[in-house]
């Protein structure tokens, strides 16, 4: 996964030199913004749910990336991006009893590196009609492909920052896995001024690989096979009184034995939806003006021969 990783940032950011031969077709800058998880934990008052339907507000967090741009036609670009990212979601926040009385949350340091294409569907290369096309809009959307390296952490009864990943709260065999890929799709825009400078807005959804970004995915664990820590954070149901909501609503959460002696491991989290989370953003960039391959291959000559003086004949055109 490492070389995976390695290779993808190499193919992403070898735009830059490549822009040195072609004339304003390569940028280079950064963007700040917000994001929001949207996952098995936090949300509104209904189960889970797809996209922003189950977006809480109150945990959005914020996003910083680093990004390159490269033109490869008129209405294509290509872009490579390197991102952090904080995502956070929290149940006491929620109204559904289920969410709220299980009592989990989380917090991700999440780092994502992309590569996507573009197409700009509208473009306005010369606003105010000045015929000079130093000042553009351009619409687009967007999706590719990417990685993202993530970290889960929970605060606990001290609230102290713990990592989530050792722990295996489910009882899973191993710890999941810290580097996963995840498609990112969206659409933008974003104004040229005076040829160099570009301004722009982007809605970044991506959809990963894993439901682990907030350390829920299956049922709980039997409590007997975690580590005491692990036991404690993975069912914190006592913690917010389940009881006090309706008689035997406790009986819901963690593992239990029924009257045949069998244990009944109830749902921790819902297995059939990856985590995804949404990101929005303003952007500045720089563009590089570059030399094309032709201005190259006629006039490359001409800075060779210092000192001397280049004269062109010029034939008639008849």
């Amino acid at each position: 996964m490492k070389k995976i990783l390695y290779n993808i940032s190499l193919l992403m950011f070898s735009a830059i030199p490549a822009s040195l031969f072609s004339q304003y077709a390569a940028e280079v800058g950064g963007s700040v913004g917000v994001s929001n998880y949207l996952g098995d934990m936090g949300g509104k008052s209904n189960t889970r749910r797809d996209f922003v339907s189950d977006m809480k507000m109150a945990k959005t967090r914020y996003d910083v990336s680093f990004f390159t741009r490269y033109k490869l036609r008129r209405e294509f670009y290509v872009k490579g991006e390197l991102s952090y990212l904080r995502l956070a979601g929290d149940d006491a926040i929620s109204s559904n009893p289920g969410r709220h009385y299980r009592n989990l949350n989380f917090v991700n340091n999440v780092f994502t590196l992309e590569a996507t294409g573009e197409w700009m569907f509208y473009e306005n290369t010369d606003m105010g009609a000045s015929y000079r096309f130093r000042n553009a809009f351009r619409a687009h959307i967007f999706a590719g492909v990417g990685v993202l390296y993530h970290n889960p952490k929970t605060k606990d009864d001290n609230g102290d920052l713990v990592k989530l990943r050792p722990l295996m709260t489910e009882g899973q065999s191993k710890p999941y896995k810290k580097i996963v890929f995840e498609i990112p799709v969206g659409i933008g825009f974003h104004f040229t001024v005076k040829k160099r400078h570009r301004i722009g807005w982007d809605l970044n959804w991506r959809t990963t690989f894993t439901d682990y970004i907030d350390d829920v995915k299956g049922n709980y664990a039997d409590p007997a096979t975690l580590s005491p820590e692990a036991a404690a954070l993975a069912n914190r149901t006592d913690v917010v009184a389940a009881n006090a909501f309706q008689p035997g609503f406790a009986n819901n959460f963690g593992v239990f034995t029924n009257s045949s002696g069998e244990k009944v491991f109830n749902k921790r989290g819902d297995p059939t939806h990856n985590d995804s989370f949404l990101s929005m953003s303003v952007s500045y960039s720089y563009v590089i003006r570059g030399k094309s391959s032709f201005y190259k291959s006629r006039y490359g000559s001409f800075f060779k021969k210092r000192g001397r003086k280049v004269i062109r004949r010029i034939r008639s055109k008849f």
